[in-house]
């Protein structure tokens, strides 16, 4: 009987955010990721003895989080967070709530009651460090201090008795409160490397390894090979040519990963799947026995096109090509390769988590079982590889997907006609693999390197280090060994893929600034290190700016008129508007179709319109979920929630109806008889309805009624949904506010 094995590969990794020289640790996520995913991602397989899975963790997040362990990681975010309140500087109190609310506002900071409270107050002072300061009161302060950490604990840490009893506590934490959550945080750290060795010895986990600081290899080989993939794209001014630095590289992240684990890997996951002809013959010199990447990059090799169909389904012979294990033969080089399901793994990154968790597990099971059905309907065994980040998308589940992973697992685990393996353990029972004699070269985002190499941001990045790269080359052995050590560490740090990530058109983090000033102070220890004085040019920022997702507030009321045509500007001067931020941040694949909401009152209805990307409405059939609440004044509670569906059918509007879900009320349908609301498709869709539908107004109760709660706010949300999924949504996280105020009053307040 045929099998069908799954292969779940969760990729662990943190950019290098130690200075060499100064010790200090520039940004935070390797400690707080680690106190947040790590353990519990290998510490939940315990209760799933039969699911056996990969993980990949990258060598430089190992040494960091052994720096941490040790007690030698000189952190400023954690200092700051442990300091007395009261002893803070007024640049320390900035500092923290400049960096102490990064965390997802829902499922992180909304977690804690507490907590959003500081935030709301953090973000009514317009997220200013220097305008919040004086709303925050030394207790206020100890509260942020002590919640921005425990909202960054594991789930499995938060039910250790100190933990779960300041949770009970909530707020007005002391300073014993505040030591206790920093001291305990070591001994949490230390928990996480043990737990994948053990994990690794009885056999749940297959330990992988990365390049030592997660370069882009094929372009630390050659950055023409940027071109190779994308014919015609901008290079660099100077050709960076090292293929002895991405040996060594590998070289280091397998000796590391031995080391620590006393086991040497048999498999690497390149950095961000970057694989080329040259760099599997370097693996192989290493005795690696297989990597993985993307299927773009076996769709580019093979030339078969893996398009799905509207349920995300393969033609059988390109699921055929795709759901197999690879060897690769090529002179002396032999190599085994997996190539990931695109779809599936960006459903785990990118839409699961907007799906109730039972929901989620069922359809990723479904699908799965789908997509391998046309080769084990052949009596074939079929392999279907699940490979992405096992750290960022946990932060958009509620409590870190938890429930959604232990449903998915359950599932694995008592499905007779699956397998959930490591990828050593596929490759062992596969009985016939599909060989490959070429590869084409790219990674496993849009099978090229265009993230990392040819906008203007990034070449400049690569000739900075060309020519640190080259100094060294040409100074070395003028220094002594500690010296030329110290600069050819920085080399390798600088050719890590996480600066070029940050830099160019495509992402961007609240912490764009720090990464690059990072990149460049690397860079500048390369020549310190050798007694020479940085290039003026490291100086100068790298990172150009980039625009922001932004907010601006209803300034006075709106009147549009409802059609979904051509924009009437002027009809929505005075709107609040939320633009949307279409770059990917730390995780690439997410689909952007929206691109703007205007929303606003007027004094009996509220207006909305949602902008397409493009200004274009979306080709293919698609649902509409606007969300609205009103919210009371202690702004704990909704007043009232309304919900209105619209469907979309081949760019045109097909239907509506509007809801009040808590109710089971139906407040209107799509139809010709439909006075108070108004909801109209055209380049845009539009929506008008009463504010009597959310029990509002934007005056204040009367005197008679003085027990009525006071609704003061509304709040908004749109999304877009294909095939009972969510694929986009504005915001991203949270709500668009509009104030219930008078319109004099609304002016006032903009002014």
């Amino acid at each position: 009987m045929a099998t069908l094995r799954v292969i779940i590969l969760w990729h662990q990794h943190q950019p290098f955010y130690k200075d060499l020289v100064t010790g200090e640790y520039r940004l935070p996520w390797v400690r707080l990721h680690a106190l947040k995913d790590y353990y519990g991602m290998v510490k939940l397989l315990d209760e799933f003895p039969n699911v056996h899975q990969n993980f990949n963790l990258v060598p430089s997040l190992i040494t960091q989080i052994q720096d941490y362990v040790a007690g030698t990681a000189h952190d400023p975010f954690l200092d700051v967070a442990a300091k007395p309140s009261k002893d803070l500087t007024s640049d320390e109190r900035r500092f923290a709530l400049q960096y102490l609310f990064q965390a997802n506002p829902v499922h992180m900071i909304g977690r804690y009651p507490r907590y959003h409270e500081l935030w709301e107050r953090f973000r009514n002072s317009g997220e200013s460090p220097e305008r919040a300061e004086k709303y925050f009161q030394p207790q206020d302060l100890t509260d942020l201090q002590v919640l921005s950490q425990i909202a960054w604990f594991d789930e499995f840490f938060l039910k250790e008795p100190g933990i779960a009893d300041l949770i009970k506590k909530g707020h007005n934490y002391s300073l014993d409160d505040q030591r206790r959550v920093i001291a305990c945080q070591r001994d949490l750290l230390a928990k996480v490397l043990p737990a994948h060795a053990e994990a690794a010895r009885r056999g749940s986990i297959e330990i992988s390894t990365s390049p030592f600081y997660h370069p882009i290899l094929p372009l630390v080989c050659d950055t023409n090979q940027g071109a190779v993939s994308t014919p015609g794209l901008p290079l660099p001014q100077n050709r960076f040519h090292h293929p002895e630095d991405a040996r060594e590289q590998l070289q280091r992240g397998l000796d590391l990963h031995e080391k620590v684990f006393g086991i040497r890997p048999k498999g690497v996951w390149p950095s961000e799947g970057s694989v080329s002809e040259e760099v599997l013959s370097i693996a192989h010199n290493l005795d690696v026995n297989w990597m993985a990447t993307d299927e773009g990059v076996l769709s580019r090799t093979r030339g078969i096109n893996f398009s799905r169909d509207g349920g995300c389904r393969l033609p059988s012979d390109a699921a055929e090509s795709l759901y197999t294990i690879h060897r690769y033969e090529k002179g002396q080089t032999q190599m085994h390769l997996v190539f990931r399901d695109h779809t599936i793994s960006d459903l785990v990154g990118f839409v699961y988590s907007g799906m109730a968790p039972q929901d989620a597990a069922k359809h990723l099971m479904h699908n799965i079982k789908q997509a391998a059905q046309p080769i084990v309907n052949q009596g074939r065994d079929a392999v279907v590889p699940i490979i992405l980040d096992g750290e960022n998308a946990w932060e958009y589940y509620p409590k870190s997907g938890r429930e959604f992973l232990r449903r998915f697992y359950d599932a694995l685990q008592n499905d007779p006609s699956i397998e959930a393996v490591t990828i050593s353990e596929a490759i062992a029972r596969h009985k016939s693999f599909a060989e490959l004699t070429s590869l084409v070269p790219g990674s496993w985002i849009n099978a090229n390197f265009n993230i990392w190499i040819g906008a203007p941001e990034d070449n400049r990045s690569w000739d900075y280090l060309y020519h640190a790269r080259e100094f060294y080359s040409h100074n070395a052995q003028r220094a002594d060994d500690a010296q030329r050590n110290l600069a050819f560490e920085e080399i390798l740090i600088a050719e890590g893929s996480d600066w070029n990530w940050w830099y160019g058109p495509e992402h961007h983090s609240a912490n764009d600034r720090e990464f690059d000033e990072l990149y460049r102070k690397h860079l500048s220890n390369v020549y310190q290190a050798l007694g020479a004085r940085p290039p003026d040019y490291l100086a100068q920022p790298i990172f150009g700016g980039v625009a922001r997702p932004s907010f601006v507030p209803q300034t006075a009321y709106i009147h549009p008129r409802i059609t979904g045509e051509t924009v009437r500007y002027f009809e929505w001067i005075g709107a609040a508007v939320y633009t949307a931020d279409r770059r990917a941040g730390a995780m690439h694949g997410k689909q952007f179709l929206l691109d703007a909401v205007h929303a606003g009152i007027d004094n009996i209805n509220v207006y909305g319109r949602l902008d397409f990307t493009g200004s274009n409405v979306p080709s293919m059939n698609f649902d509409l979920v606007v969300n609205l609440e009103s919210r009371t004044e202690d702004g704990l509670r909704p007043r009232r929630a309304v919900r209105l569906d619209a469907m979309v059918t081949s760019g045109k509007l097909a239907g509506w109806k509007i809801t009040a879900p808590d109710e089971e009320t139906i407040l209107a349908n799509y139809g010709p008889t439909n006075s108070e609301a108004t909801i109209a498709l055209g380049r845009n869709f539009e929506f008008k309805l009463p504010l009597a539908w959310l029990l509002a107004a934007p005056v204040a109760p009367t005197v008679d009624t003085p027990k009525t709660p006071v609704v003061t706010k509304l709040r908004l949300r749109f999304s877009l949904w294909q095939h009972g999924l969510p694929v986009d949504a504005l915001p991203v996280e949270g709500w668009m506010e509009l104030q219930l105020l008078s319109e004099p009053d609304l002016i006032a307040l903009a002014q």
